[in-house]
C-alpha cells in the first residue's frame, strides 16, 4: 500500500475529527503536515489527491487556528518557487477546491519571511522568447490582489499574506505605497450595498487591518490619516454588514495606535509587581507601598508629548461602537478603548473614562449598557481604571447587574447582566482588596442574587464564577449547580420555601394574630395585578390555613373558613400558574371542592413545573376526594376514564395521572376498566400519534394502580394483579417501549419509553416482593433484553435511565429477581460496588461495558440493535466516538474465533433483515457497517469466496436503497459496496456493477459521492484493477465532471465498464398492467434476466 492510501485511509478510518484534534501535540501535528505535504510535493500525485491533502490541512487549521499553525509549514527558499506555481495553476473561481488556495496562500505568507531580497530570485528577467518575465515581487503582489477581491475564505489566507509581505524591507520601498493607494481606490469605488461591493470591502478591510497590525508604527504612520479619512468617508456604521462594521472597529483602533507613541501608560495602577518571584518574596507592606506610590510619583517620568488630533476622530467612532448592534463589533471596539487609553496622558484617559460612563444612561438602549461594560472590563483589566473612579463605576455596575427592559411580550438584559458580572470578575482581579472593601457588601449581595435568581443560566454562571474567594460560596452556588433552574430555586435558593414555612411554624405560636392580622393583610395580595406578588401571597396563604387547620384538628374545633373569602371563581381563571399552591386546601377545607378538582385536572397544561411535583398534586387532590358525599363516588371512575378519549392531549394527561392517584376503595371492581382505559391512552394511532406525554402518563399510572391495589395470584382481575391480567399488564408497558416517535421537538417517544421502563421496574419489584411466581422466564427475558438495547443507545438521559433500571433489577435482593438470564455473567461485567458509581450519561464508561453484552446469545440482537443507532449517528460525537471504539474493540476479541464471528454475523444480519426500510435503524446501521468494514471487522470472511455473509449483506443493502430518495442513506450504501470490495468471488463484479449503477444515478450529489469513492476503493484496494489500466481508471473518475448532463456522464461509466470488463448496464422493457413502460426506467446486468431484474432506483436514467 503507498504512503498516499495509508494516509488517507487512516485519517478516513480514525475519523479524525475536531474533537481529538484539540488535544494533538504540535510535534504530532508537524508529522501529520509534513506527511500531507509530501503527498502535494509529489509531482506523481494526480489532482484529486492533492486537494484531498489540502483539506485535510485545512481541517487541522481550523482547529488548533491558523497563528498556531502557521510556523510549521516549510519555509525554505527551495519552496518559494513551487508553492508560486501551484497558486498561478488554481482557479479562483472553483467552488470545490478553496481549501486549497487557502493553504497555499498560508503557506507563501510563511515563506515571504525568508531574509533574502526577493530580486534575487529574478535571475535574467528576459525569458526564452524574448518577452519579459514578471518579478518575482510582482507575481506575489498579483495573487495577493487576485485574492483578496474573492468570495471564499482564500480572502482572510490573502489579508494574511499582505501583512507579512508588505512589511519586507524590500517591499516596503517599492510597492507599500501603491498597494495602499489601490485598496483605498477599491474602497471608494464599492459600495457596501451590493454583494460585489461588499466582498471587495471585506478584502481591503482585512488587509488593511492587518497590515497596519503587523507594520512598524514608522512605517505605517506618513498613511495614517489618509487612510482613516477613506474609511469615515465609507460610512461602514450605516452597513447592514456585521462584519464590515467588525472590520471597521479593528481598522480604526489599529489607526489610533498608530497616532499614538507605543508605550506603558506610567500612571496605569500596578498590583503588585510583574514578576511572580517578586510579589512571592516581597512582604504585603512594600507591596501596598508600591500600589500607592506609583501614581504619586508619575508626574516625575511622564514624558509630554502631543496627541494627534485624530485620536479624537478615533475615540468617537470606537464609542459609537460601543453601541452597535452587534457582540462581535461591541466587543472589537471594548477593545480598542482598552488599548488606546493606556497609550493616552492620564487626563485624556480620564476623559474617555468620562465619556464611557454617559453609555449608562436610561435613555440609552441594551446595546450601549452592555458594551460599555465590556469596556469597564478592559480598563479595569489593563490597570487604566484608577482607584479614584471605582466610586463611580460601582453604581453603574450594581445597576447592570440587573438591567432588564421589557419589548413587547418578552424582555432584553441577560447580555447587560453577564457582561456586569464580567466586570466584577475583572475588578477583582485588578485591585488590591483594600481598594475595593468600601463596596464589597453591595457587589457581593448583588452577585450573589444575580447567581441564584437571574433567570437566564449564562447570568447565573458568570456571577457564580466571578467570586474570587469564599469556599462556602463557590461550594453551594458553583458554575454546574446553578446551570440548573430547578436546582438554583430549590435546592440553593430555600429562601422563598423557607420563608413560608416559617409563617407556617409561627402560626400555632400566635394563631389569632395570624387569623386577624395576618391574613386579612395577605388576601388582597392574592388577588393582586402583578402574578409575582399574588404568587408569594397564596403561598403564604395555604402555609398559614394549613397550619390552623391542624390545630383545629388537635384543639376539635371546626376547620377555619377564612381562606373561602378568597374569590376562587376570579382565580380559577386568572391563577392558573398557581394553582399547585391552591391544591394544599384540599386537604384541610371541606365542600364544594369537586369543581376545582376536576378543572384543574383539564388545565394542567398551563402549569409548567415538573412531574414529581405534579405527583404531588394529585396526592393532595385525593385529599380532597375524601371530603365528598358517598353519592359522588358512583360514578367517578367512569367519568374519568371516558376523559381519556378526549380530543386535547393535556386533559388525557391530567385524567390518566388522576386515575393513578385514586386509592384503592375506589378501584375496587373497577380495576380492568381503568387499565383498559389507560391502555388504549398508550396506543399509536394516525389521529394522536404526537400525543406522547399523554402515553408517558398512561404508563405512569399503569405502575401506581398496581402498586395501590397490591398483588394476590389467585385474586379477581377486578380487585388485584393477579395471573389473569399480569400478561396484559406487561403487554401494554412492552409496546411503550418500542415508541421512537419523533416531531418538532425531537425524540418525544423517548418521554414513553423513558416511563415504560420505570414503570416495568416498579410492577417488577411489587411482583418479587409478593408474589414472584407470576414471572416467569419469558417475561424476564423480555424485560432485561429490552433494558439491554435501551442502555446501548445514543441518547444519554434514556440511556442513563436504562443502565439504571438494569442495574437496580439485577441487583434486587429482597428477594432477588427470578429468570434473569446469564445473571453469573452480568454480575462479573456489572458488579454490585459499581452499582452506585458507574456514570452511564458518560459514553466513555457505558459503552465498554455494554458491548460485552454482544458475546451473550440472550442478549446479543437487542444490544447489536441499540449499538447500530449509537456507531452509525447522525453527527461526531463523544457518543458515536466511544460507541464506535467499543464496537471495534470487542470485534478485534472474537477475529479468530469463527463460531463467535459467524453467530455474530448472523445476528447482524437478522438486525438489518428486520429493520428493512425502517430509516430510524436501517440508515445508521448502513454507516456503521460502512465503518465496520473500513476497519477490517470482516477480514477472517474476505479470504473465502463468495462468504454467505457478504452476499447476504449485499442483498440487503440492494433492497434497502431500492427506489430511495433518501441522500443519506443512498451514501451509507456506497460505502457499504466500497468495502465490500474486500470480498473475494463474484461478488467484486456485482459490487463494481452496483457502483456503476450508482455512477449514473438521478442525484448528482450521489453521482459525485460515488466517484470519490470508487477513486478511494481503488487508492486502498489497488489489486482491483489491473495495473495496466490504472492510470486511465483514476483520470476518468477524478477528471469527470460527475454533475453534468447524464449522457455525458453514461458515457465516461460505459467507457469504465469497458476498461474493468463489468457488464454495462443495458436498457429493458418492462411491461405493467398490460402497458410497456419508458425504457430509459429500467436496467439490468446481462447476467440477470430481465423479468428477474429489480430497478435500483426510483427513476433511474442509465
Amino acid at each position: 500500500m503507498t504512503t498516499s492510501s495509508l494516509v488517507i485511509r487512516s485519517m478516513r478510518n480514525c475519523e479524525l475529527t475536531a474533537c481529538s484534534l484539540t488535544f494533538v501535540p504540535l510535534l504530532s501535528l508537524e508529522w501529520m503536515m509534513n506527511s500531507l505535504l509530501d503527498i502535494v510535493r509529489d509531482n506523481g500525485s494526480p489532482p484529486p489527491l492533492a486537494h484531498l491533502a489540502f483539506k485535510f490541512l485545512y481541517i487541522i487549521t481550523k482547529v488548533r487556528g491558523y497563528k498556531l499553525f502557521l510556523p510549521l509549514f516549510p519555509h525554505e527558499v527551495g519552496d518559494l518557487q513551487p508553492v508560486l506555481d501551484m497558486l498561478v495553476d488554481q482557479n479562483p473561481k472553483d467552488s470545490e477546491t478553496w481549501e486549497t488556495r487557502y493553504m497555499l496562500l498560508l503557506w507563501l505568507s510563511m515563506i515571504c519571511l525568508i531574509p533574502f531580497d526577493l530580486a534575487r530570485f529574478d535571475g535574467n528577467i528576459i525569458s526564452e522568447e524574448g518577452h519579459a518575465r514578471m518579478p518575482t515581487m510582482d507575481r506575489i503582489l498579483k495573487i495577493a490582489k487576485c485574492y483578496l477581491v474573492v468570495s471564499d475564505k482564500a480572502r482572510d489566507a490573502a489579508a494574511v499574506l499582505v501583512s507579512k509581505f508588505i512589511v519586507r524591507p524590500d517591499v516596503r520601498q517599492k510597492r507599500m505605497a501603491d498597494f495602499l493607494d489601490w485598496t483605498l481606490s477599491m474602497l471608494s469605488k464599492s459600495s457596501f450595498q451590493t454583494m460585489e461591493g461588499t466582498v471587495v470591502m471585506n478584502g481591503m478591510l482585512q488587509a488593511l487591518a492587518q497590515l497596519f497590525k503587523h507594520g512598524k508604527r514608522e512605517d505605517c504612520l506618513p498613511y495614517a490619516a489618509t487612510v482613516l479619512e477613506c474609511l469615515d468617508n465609507c460610512k461602514l456604521s450605516q452597513s447592514n454588514q456585521m462584519v464590515l462594521r467588525k472590520l471597521g472597529m479593528k481598522l480604526v483602533q489599529r489607526l489610533g495606535l498608530t497616532f499614538v507613541k507605543p508605550k506603558v501608560a506610567k500612571w496605569r495602577y500596578q498590583r503588585g509587581c510583574r514578576s511572580l518571584a517578586a510579589n512571592l518574596q516581597a512582604q504585603g507592606s512594600v507591596v501596598q507601598n508600591q500600589i500607592i506610590t506609583v501614581p504619586a510619583n508619575e508626574a516625575d517620568d511622564e514624558e509630554e508629548y502631543d496627541i494627534p488630533a485624530e485620536i479624537e476622530n478615533v475615540v468617537e467612532q470606537l464609542l459609537v461602537g460601543l453601541k452597535d448592534k452587534d457582540t462581535i463589533v461591541r466587543w472589537s471596539a471594548a477593545k480598542g478603548i482598552g488599548r488606546i487609553s493606556g497609550r493616552l496622558p492620564k487626563e485624556l484617559a480620564d476623559d474617555v473614562i468620562g465619556s464611557l460612563l454617559d453609555c449608562f444612561s436610561f435613555q440609552e438602549t441594551d446595546n450601549a449598557w452592555h458594551g460599555g461594560c465590556l469596556a469597564l472590563a478592559e480598563l479595569g483589566r489593563r490597570g487604566l481604571l484608577l482607584p479614584s473612579r471605582i466610586s463611580d463605576v460601582v453604581p453603574v455596575i450594581l445597576k447592570a447587574l440587573t438591567y432588564d427592559e421589557k419589548r413587547g411580550a418578552c424582555s432584553v438584559g441577560s447580555n447587560v447582566r453577564d457582561a456586569a458580572c464580567y466586570v466584577c470578575w475583572a475588578f477583582a482581579r485588578a485591585y488590591d482588596p483594600a481598594e475595593l472593601i468600601p463596596f464589597i457588601n453591595q457587589i457581593s449581595s448583588a452577585l450573589v442574587i444575580a447567581a441564584i435568581f437571574d433567570r437566564d443560566v449564562n447570568c447565573r454562571r458568570a456571577a457564580s464564577g466571578t467570586f474570587p474567594h469564599g469556599i462556602e460560596i463557590l461550594t453551594a452556588a458553583d458554575y454546574f449547580a446553578v446551570g440548573n433552574r430547578v436546582n438554583c430555586y430549590l435546592t440553593i435558593s430555600v429562601i422563598r420555601e423557607l420563608s413560608t414555612k416559617a409563617l407556617h411554624n409561627l402560626t400555632p405560636r400566635a394563631p389569632e394574630y395570624m387569623a386577624n392580622v395576618v391574613l386579612p393583610r395577605l388576601l388582597p395580595l392574592s388577588v393582586g395585578t402583578d402574578l409575582h406578588t399574588r404568587h408569594g401571597a397564596i403561598l403564604a396563604c395555604a402555609e398559614i390555613t394549613h397550619a390552623l387547620c391542624k390545630l383545629a384538628e388537635e384543639n376539635n374545633r371546626y376547620k377555619c373558613k377564612i381562606i373561602l373569602t378568597i374569590n376562587f371563581p376570579f382565580m380559577s381563571g386568572l391563577l392558573k400558574k398557581v394553582r399547585k399552591l391552591i391544591a394544599f386546601l384540599l386537604l384541610t377545607i371541606s365542600g364544594g371542592w369537586q369543581w376545582l378538582i376536576n378543572d384543574s385536572l383539564r388545565s394542567l397544561s398551563l402549569v409548567s413545573i415538573t412531574l414529581n411535583t405534579k405527583s404531588e398534586i394529585f396526592l393532595l387532590f385525593v385529599g380532597g376526594l375524601f371530603s365528598m358525599e358517598s353519592n359522588q363516588f358512583l360514578n367517578l371512575v367512569t367519568q374519568y376514564v371516558s376523559e381519556l378519549r378526549n380530543t386535547e392531549e393535556m386533559i388525557r394527561c391530567g385524567f390518566s395521572r388522576a386515575l393513578g392517584a385514586l386509592p384503592r376503595f375506589l378501584l375496587k371492581g373497577r380495576l380492568q376498566q381503568v387499565l383498559e382505559g389507560l391502555k388504549k391512552v398508550t396506543l399509536i394511532s394516525p389521529a394522536d400519534v404526537s400525543f406522547a406525554e399523554s402515553r408517558r402518563d398512561a404508563l405512569i399510572a399503569i405502575a401506581k394502580v398496581c402498586q395501590t391495589v397490591g398483588v394476590k395470584g389467585e385474586g379477581s382481575e377486578e380487585e388485584y394483579v393477579c395471573k389473569d391480567n399480569i400478561t396484559q399488564i406487561y403487554a401494554t408497558l412492552f409496546t411503550a417501549v418500542t415508541d421512537y416517535t419523533t416531531d418538532s421537538r425531537g425524540d418525544v417517544g423517548g418521554w414513553v419509553r423513558e416511563a415504560a421502563m420505570t414503570s416495568l421496574m416498579e410492577v417488577t419489584l411489587l411482583l418479587v416482593q409478593n408474589e414472584a411466581e407470576l414471572i416467569n422466564a419469558n417475561i424476564c427475558k423480555q424485560i432485561m433484553c429490552w433494558l439491554a438495547q435501551q442502555s446501548a443507545e445514543k441518547i444519554d438521559k434514556f440511556r442513563a435511565h436504562a443502565g439504571s433500571v438494569f442495574l437496580t433489577l439485577l441487583h434486587f435482593d429482597h428477594p432477588p429477581v427470578p429468570h434473569i438470564p446469564h445473571r453469573e455473567e452480568l454480575e462479573r461485567i456489572f458488579p454490585r460496588s459499581e452499582k452506585e458509581t458507574l456514570n452511564w450519561n458518560a459514553a466513555s464508561e457505558a459503552f465498554p461495558r455494554i458491548t460485552q453484552l454482544l458475546g451473550l446469545p440472550t442478549y446479543q440482537y437487542y444490544v447489536l440493535l441499540g449499538l447500530s443507532v449509537s456507531v452509525g449517528g447522525l453527527t461526531e460525537t463523544t457518543v458515536r466516538k466511544y460507541s464506535a471504539q467499543s464496537l471495534f474493540d470487542y470485534m478485534k476479541k472474537i477475529q479468530n474465533d469463527s463460531s463467535a464471528m459467524e453467530s455474530f454475523c448472523e445476528t447482524l444480519l437478522k438486525v438489518f433483515e428486520d429493520n428493512l426500510r425502517n430509516d430510524r435503524v436501517s440508515v445508521p446501521l448502513l454507516t456503521m457497517l460502512d465503518q465496520m468494514l473500513a476497519n477490517g471487522c470482516f477480514d477472517i470472511f474476505t479470504m473465502q469466496e463468495n462468504h454467505p455473509f457478504s452476499v447476504k449483506l449485499f442483498t440487503l443493502c440492494k433492497e434497502e436503497i431500492k427506489r430511495s430518495k433518501d441522500i443519506r442513506k443512498l451514501r451509507s450504501s456506497i460505502g457499504v459496496f466500497c468495502g465490500l470490495i474486500q470480498f473475494q468471488g463474484d461478488m467484486r463484479e456485482k459490487v463494481l456493477f452496483q457502483l456503476f449503477l450508482l455512477l449514473c444515478h438521478p442525484f448528482p450529489v450521489i453521482r459525485k459521492t460515488t466517484a470519490s469513492q470508487v477513486y478511494e476503493m481503488l487508492i486502498t484496494y489497488s489489486d482491483v484493477v489491473d495495473p495496466a489500466i490504472m492510470d486511465e481508471v483514476m483520470a476518468i473518475l477524478s477528471d469527470t465532471n460527475w454533475e453534468a448532463e447524464l449522457p455525458v456522464v453514461r458515457e465516461k461509466r460505459n467507457c469504465l465498464c469497458d476498461l474493468m470488463k463489468v457488464p454495462k448496464p443495458q436498457l429493458v422493457s418492462k411491461v405493467k398492467n398490460g402497458n410497456v413502460l419508458p425504457r430509459a426506467l429500467f436496467c439490468c446486468c446481462p447476467a440477470v434476466p430481465p423479468q428477474n431484474c429489480s430497478s435500483l432506483f426510483y427513476s433511474c436514467s442509465i
